[in-house]
This record gives structure tokens, sequence and C-alpha cells, in this order.
């Protein structure tokens, strides 16, 4: 919760005199249809000053919070606060911090919005267990690795930028940081910048808060090798983007080493712009893929004798045989498994071991449910193309497919409205919201809809093994 719950009060007048209580029941419903993270950095400071005659009163900081609260939530606080009341309620703002701080201009308010939360301190530190001799390289990682260490060795003379893909836990990170302590290593004063993309975003959105774009600027585009990871997350980011667009001109000019991390290759990244993607694709594009039987036991007796215990072989063969998704989900089932041999300083069997891995095992067998799999699922149950999806076009046969999509996006995702927006071809949440409660209402007097999403949640949920 955003406050901390009161007691419920009785009769209209009490409540009106009562603003808190007021807006515990507004955050109530907030958290129904808001992410925490967008509730944590947009609403936890916001103070109830008043409620009277169907008009809720809240003082934000300052003009920002009052420009991005009411560019984008302002809907969704009126509905829920009507909700919660039981009645229209209309809302206003006071800004009750500094009063002499002036709007943000147009350009603030833009960046602004792109923020998901509060900038975090600048930090080029790498983790110093993310190194090439920690590193097992297999079949499904080869290419990646020998490209990364290529780059490593030589930066900006071979390939530039080297663009690392995969899905989750599959190394990307690990390699990112290797290229960087090898750069290092070999350049003593080498200037490496790691970041995250949204990393990147919150420290562009401080500097123009704080006015030091200039050491911004210089911070990134003096850096002998600059290493972004996770670039999808840049996606519907305009002003982001375009500021990136440049880093990387002045980068590539300079001669100096890129290196980019992404869940996707560069042409399926989602939202980017076209400049973007065709700078990516100037260079070496190197995925990363799930490790197969071999490598997980490499890699499992690497960990092992660095954490210096002793598991039996075929204590190693059970956990490669079984988690098999990626190398972070692996190393967590090892850990599990050396940490309750050395509670019990006594030998595990693979029954024992079996019992210990079992959320791991079921975890296993249970299918990751993204947006785009949603979408392609849906697409294929209402014979339509994955691209009507997120496309603008909105006839009947293809509206209520999409809302269809949206709600179950919403369902079986844990992704907030504005990330499902996004994925839709840059639609609002408002719009998400409005599919979401669309649907929910059609499917309890529309027995056919109803069927057809319970359906296409049965097959989004099967086990990946049948």
């Amino acid at each position: 919760m955003i406050l901390a719950p009161l007691e419920k009060i009785n009769g209209d007048d009490e409540i009106m005199n009562n603003p808190p209580e007021v807006w515990v029941k507004v955050c109530r419903e907030l958290e129904k249809v808001i992410s925490p993270d967008a509730l944590n950095r947009w609403f936890s400071s916001i103070l109830p000053l008043s409620y009277d005659s169907g008009r809720l009163v809240l003082g934000v900081e300052n003009a920002i919070y009052q420009y991005w609260i009411e560019e984008n939530y302002l809907n969704q606080l009126r509905e829920c606060a009507t909700l919660a009341m039981g009645r229209e309620v209309k809302i206003s703002f006071e800004i009750v911090g500094s009063k002499d701080r002036p709007l943000p201009t147009a350009e603030d308010q833009l960046l602004q919005a792109e923020g998901k939360e509060k900038s975090k301190p600048f930090s080029g530190e790498l983790v110093s267990r993310y190194t090439f001799d920690s590193f097992v390289a297999g079949v499904n990682s080869q290419f990646a690795h020998a490209a990364a260490q290529a780059v490593a060795d030589a930066p900006a003379r071979t390939y530039n930028p080297l663009f690392i893909h995969g899905s989750v836990g599959l190394g990307k990170t690990h390699l990112l940081h290797a290229i960087g302590h090898r750069i290092v290593h070999k350049k003593k004063g080498a200037k490496i910048v790691y970041v995250t993309s949204e990393q990147f975003t919150n420290e562009f959105i401080s500097a123009i808060q704080h006015g030091e774009l200039v050491k911004f600027r210089r911070r990134f585009r003096q850096a002998d090798a600059l290493l972004i990871d996770d670039v999808q997350f840049f996606a519907g980011k305009d002003r982001s983007q375009e500021e990136f667009f440049h880093t990387f001109n002045a980068l590539f000019d300079g001669n100096r080493q890129i290196v980019l991390s992404s869940d996707s290759p560069p042409g399926e990244v989602a939202n980017l712009q076209k400049r973007l993607v065709s700078r990516f694709e100037w260079g070496l594009s190197a995925e990363l893929q799930s490790p197969d039987i071999e490598t997980r036991m490499a890699i499992l007796r690497k960990k092992t004798a660095s954490m210096q215990v002793r598991l039996g072989e075929s204590v190693l063969h059970f956990i490669a045989e079984r988690v098999k998704t990626n190398v972070r989900r692996l190393e967590g089932a090892l850990n599990r498994v050396a940490a309750w041999a050395a509670l019990h300083d006594r030998h595990i069997t693979p029954a024992q071991v079996e019992e210990l891995l079992k959320d791991f095992i079921q975890q296993e067998t249970k299918p990751i449910v993204t947006i785009e799999l949603i979408q392609r699922r849906v697409a294929e149950g209402f014979d339509l193309r994955v691209a009507d999806m997120t496309s603008k076009r909105r006839p009947a046969h293809i509206a209520l497919p999409r809302m269809v999509a949206m709600y179950l996006s919403r369902k079986m995702t844990g992704k907030s409205l504005q990330e499902i927006g996004e994925s839709f071809g840059g639609r609002d949440h408002g719009t998400v919201l409005h599919a979401c409660k669309t649907i929910t209402s059609r499917m309890q007097s529309d027995d056919r809809l109803q069927q057809m999403v319970g359906m296409l949640t049965h097959k989004l949920e099967e086990p990946a093994d049948r």
C-alpha cells in the first residue's frame, strides 16, 4: 500500500473531514490498475489536502509531478476515485513543495515522461566475477564468446558495434562485463562505461533536470568503450533514443568501441527508431542460445570448483538434466543444493536433490508467457496476422482480438498497462485499461467469447514439453 490502511469510517460528513481516509480508498483502487513502480514513483509523495462535494484536492511536490500525473494518469485517477467513493469525483492539484519552482519546459516535460523511476546514481563499476575466465563457452555461445574476445582484444578495430542478443539468463551481461575487464587489463586507465538502457535514460533525465547535460554527454561520449545492456528498454522513449543516437555517432566517429545487448536481434526490437536499428546492424550481431547438456555440466563443474564444494557427478547430472532454460537458473539450483550439503555436512542423494529443486523443475515445464507469445496465439486463434495486433487499423474483426490479447497480457504477464500499450503499437495505458474492462464485461454475457478466452488461456499455460 502507498499509505498505511486506516479503519473504515461511516458517514459522508465524517469522510469529507478526513481526506487521508479518502486517499487510502483511492489508493486501494489504484493498486489494481497501476504498476508498483509507477505507484512508488509518482503517487507515494502525494498529500491529500481536502475532499468536499465530490472534489479531491491533492498536494504534489512540484509542477513536474503535476504535469506527469495529469498527462498520464488523470483518467485512471478519476476512475479509481469514483469507484472508491461511489460517486463521480473531480481531481485537482496544488503544489505544496517549492512554490518558486517554474513550470518545466516542453523538453523537460517530454524527457520526464520517459522516466519510470527516480534516477539512480551513475556507476561504471564492473562485476569482478564476470570475466572471460569464468565464462563457460559451449556450442550455444561459442560465436558470441569469440566475438566478445575479439572486441576486447582490439577495441573498435574488429566489430563495432558488437550486438549480443539472447533470452534472459544466458550470459549477455557476463560478456559485457568481461569485455570491460579485458580492455582495462590491456589499457590501464581506459574509461569503460557500463549501464543499462534504463540507467542511461534516468541519467539523461536527471541531467536535464539539474542542468548537467554537458557533464552527462562528456561522461558517455568520451568513453573508450560504452557497454549498454538491455537496449530493448529504449523502446518508445523517443528523446532518449535521439540522445543515444548522437552518443552512438560521437563514439563511432571517434573510433571508440560500442557493445550492446538485447533479448532480440536489432531488427526485431519493437518501437526502436529505424536509424538506430540501422546503426546497430553496422557491426556484428551474435546470438546466445540455451546451453546443451554438455555445456550445463561444464558450467556446474566450474561453479562447484569455484565454490569449493564437493557434489557427486550423479547430482550434477541430475541438475543439468532437469534445469535447462538458462544459466542463471542452473546456477541458482546449484547454489540451493550446495547450501543444503554444506549445512548438513553430509552426502546428498539425487532423491534429496529432486525434493530440493521441486519448484525449479516445475518451472522448467511451465512456459514463460510473454506479450509476443500471446499476440501469436491470439492471431492464430482469430485467423489474423501478428502484425494486426500492433497496427493502427481498427476494424471490428481486428479490434476485438486485439482487446483479447491486451486482456490476456494484463492477466498473464505481470506487465504494467503502459508496457502492454507500448507492445501493441505504442498505445497508451488508457486504451489497455479500456480493453481489459470491455473483455471482462463482455465475457459475462457472451459465452462464445468466454470460451475463446478460456481456450487461449489454456493453450498459453500448456507445459513446454507437451
